[in-house]
């Protein structure tokens, strides 16, 4: 048994991943318009119709700008919490938008979504895990710091998406004024390359077959640096970056370690 995932968008201009299975699947963050979200899907052979709720990490633009649009034109449920909808000024349908609360794990159709808090600045921001099939899916960017709460959740994925925001020298000698590069690296704002490195070397679990590199800075990081630096230790798992410019194509994560990506067109899901 297997989930499907692939990484829609991954930055600072927009955030967008999903996670299904063969009947229904989620989206975390909404963060690109609707029409380059629905030309992103149609390239990979995925359909909206499978996409059953939206589930919203924090406020910032990069993860909202979708919403409205997007969750009207398919009636779908938004999960957030009623701080970040506020904060985000987000006008949605009262009956649209459902709250949801830490470690209190939401049902759609047979995957689990649990959301826990994380260290960022915004209202109410958390992270998710998503469920199914026996199998764990991780969406942990715009983080601060690596706390307990990530590390446990980390140490129970097949797959994940982890933030690797920035290289610390690129962003030392960058042109960032210093208020934006305190900002940063200031606990509440993103992981280093080095921090997110260390939790993969030491909270890795062995049954972990893929680690998409996510959420990188256009100035402060090089994904073929980052790649290689992941790849120095990766063992088994597959490693990858998810890009700010493009969609993944659709990995089939399950727990015998399969590693190859695939497309929903190459398989009977319809």
């Amino acid at each position: 048994m297997s989930l499907y995932i692939t990484s829609l968008n991954s930055g600072s201009n927009g955030n967008c991943y999903y996670i299904g299975n063969d009947h229904e699947a989620i989206m975390v963050d909404a963060g690109l318009s609707c029409r380059e979200t629905e030309r992103r899907m149609h390239r990979l052979g995925l359909s909206m119709t499978k996409v059953k709720a939206l589930f919203i990490s924090h406020e910032h633009t990069d993860h909202i700008k979708g919403i409205t649009i997007l969750s009207k034109k398919y009636n779908l449920p938004v999960y957030i919490t009623p701080a970040t909808q506020r904060s985000g000024n987000l006008l949605l349908q009262e009956q649209q938008a459902i709250s949801f609360l830490p470690y209190m794990p939401v049902q759609i159709g047979e995957l689990s979504i649990t959301a826990f808090p994380k260290f960022h600045d915004a209202v109410e921001p958390h992270s998710f895990i998503i469920s199914g099939n026996a199998i764990n899916i991780g969406v942990f960017t715009d983080i601060g710091t690596p706390c307990e709460h990530l590390i446990k959740h980390f140490q129970i994925c097949h797959a994940a998406f982890l933030e690797a925001n920035y290289d610390e020298v690129m962003l030392e000698n960058g042109q960032y004024p210093y208020h934006l590069k305190k900002r940063i690296r200031g606990g509440h704002g993103h992981l280093s390359n080095k921090q997110a490195l260390e939790l993969f070397k030491k909270h890795r679990p062995p049954f972990m077959t893929h680690l998409f590199l996510s959420h990188l800075s256009k100035d402060n990081n090089d994904p073929d640096v980052v790649l290689e630096l992941f790849q120095q230790h990766a063992g088994d798992t597959h490693i990858a970056v998810a890009s700010r410019y493009q969609e993944t194509p659709v990995y089939n994560i399950s727990d015998n370690g399969k590693m190859a990506p695939v497309r929903y067109t190459q398989m009977s899901m319809f």
